[in-house]
């Protein structure tokens, strides 16, 4: 299992509005509006590196309003 946090960037007055379709989406289990350099924290436990990638590359940065993203694999 692969555990991942993503920090997301959005667009002005567009974190509220993301906030539930990121939580929504396979396979993040938890996501949080934070006060940063990003605007958004989500977390992912998938089976593969490929999946979390899949996730982010295809199905997060997809998502209207985010505008960029950073992923950190958790190493414990």
């Amino acid at each position: 299992m692969v555990h991942a946090f993503i920090m997301i960037k959005t667009a002005a007055g567009k974190s509220e509005g993301l906030l539930e379709a990121i939580r929504d989406l396979e396979p993040v289990t938890d996501a949080h509006i934070v006060a940063g350099n990003y605007d958004v924290i989500a977390e992912v436990d998938a089976p593969e590196v490929y999946d979390v990638l899949e996730t982010v590359s295809s199905r997060m940065q997809a998502l209207e309003g985010v505008s960029d993203t950073k992923t950190y694999i958790a190493m414990d």
